[in-house]
């Protein structure tokens, strides 16, 4: 039989996961992260000031790979487009796919893989927070970027303002670079396949998804490299949050469950009448007009002595 466990007594059951109880969860959770992004919009001067510093930071370790791959996704077009819409979809759609399939094949695995997301994407909100950054695209063309997006906008669904559908752009943070939740996104992805895919395919789509993705969002001029490395970073410290997080959560559900039952139990008393109001009665004494059964039974007056059989010992009550 499945082993339960006692609120209060230690670790919280492990139910059964429902469909419907974790697409809430999901959806709320991201909406959270939308939104938050949002708030955390910052100054756009000191948004481009970052930008800057990494960029110089870059250029002093040379390490800015985002020059040569922007100019060769600008000069061509089959590189560019297809770069584009890497960019403004897959991230939507290989996550909740990748996810979806770890919940209904590898069921086992799903709640620590969910959780490691979700800490790392809120760990990506806090840097957006204390660090937004203008990406490469939104510099000065001084500086040498050429906005892919923008410039090949006529090609796709979305606008020249950002990767969101035309009109929608104002309704993004578009100083969310760093660090880079695309790259985040696809090496959680890329764990997922390479753990669970246990074919060729699986695992060659597992280590290409990701460092495709790291090629597009600096050829795309969406990103610098450090932005990258900071997404693989995130990752690796959400991994290692993780298990601590689902321990808070476990005690979390502990102590909500332990409050419903004391609510439920005392609305339940609160209904039930109480006889003696808290009145105890002595030894040997009764309420008034009780009769009790074994009296009852016999027909035998309360209180009466037992009859005697002739040898002593009292009769029993028929």
């Amino acid at each position: 039989m499945p082993q339960t466990e006692t609120p209060g007594t230690g670790a919280a059951p492990r139910a059964r996961l429902r469909w419907w109880t974790e697409l809430p969860l999901i959806l709320l959770v991201y909406g959270c992260y939308s939104v938050g992004r949002l708030l955390v919009r910052g100054d756009v001067s000191s948004a481009v000031g970052h930008g800057l510093d990494v960029l110089r930071l870059e250029q002093t370790l040379h390490i800015d790979a985002e020059h040569p791959l922007n100019r060769l996704f600008t000069r061509e077009p089959w590189l560019g487009v297809p770069a584009d819409f890497w960019y403004a979809s897959l991230h939507y759609l290989v996550t909740p796919l990748v996810l979806v399939w770890v919940f209904r094949r590898h069921s086992a695995h799903y709640r620590a893989a969910r959780t490691w997301l979700m800490t790392a994407t809120f760990l990506g909100l806090i840097g957006f927070t204390l660090m937004p950054t203008c990406p490469p695209r939104l510099l000065s063309p001084t500086h040498g970027f050429v906005d892919t997006m923008a410039y090949y906008s006529s090609y796709g669904w979305w606008g020249g303002q950002a990767s969101a559908p035309r009109g929608l752009g104002s309704m993004t943070n578009q100083y969310a670079a760093m660090p880079s939740l695309h790259v985040g996104w696809a090496l959680w992805c890329g764990v997922m396949l390479w753990r669970h895919g246990r074919t060729r395919v699986a695992r060659t789509v597992a280590v290409a998804y990701p460092l495709l993705t790291g090629l597009v969002v600096m050829g795309t001029a969406n990103h610098y490299l450090l932005d990258a490395v900071a997404g693989v970073v995130v990752m690796g410290v959400g991994l290692l949050l993780a298990p601590w997080a689902v321990r808070c959560l476990d005690w979390a559900r502990v102590r909500v469950a332990v409050a419903v039952t004391a609510a439920t139990d005392r609305s339940r008393g609160a209904g039930s009448p109480v006889v003696s109001e808290g009145c105890q009665t002595s030894p040997g004494e009764r309420i008034p007009w009780q009769r009790e059964a074994r009296f009852a039974a016999s027909g035998a007056e309360p209180g009466a002595a037992p009859a005697d059989r002739g040898d002593g010992a009292p009769t029993p009550a028929r």
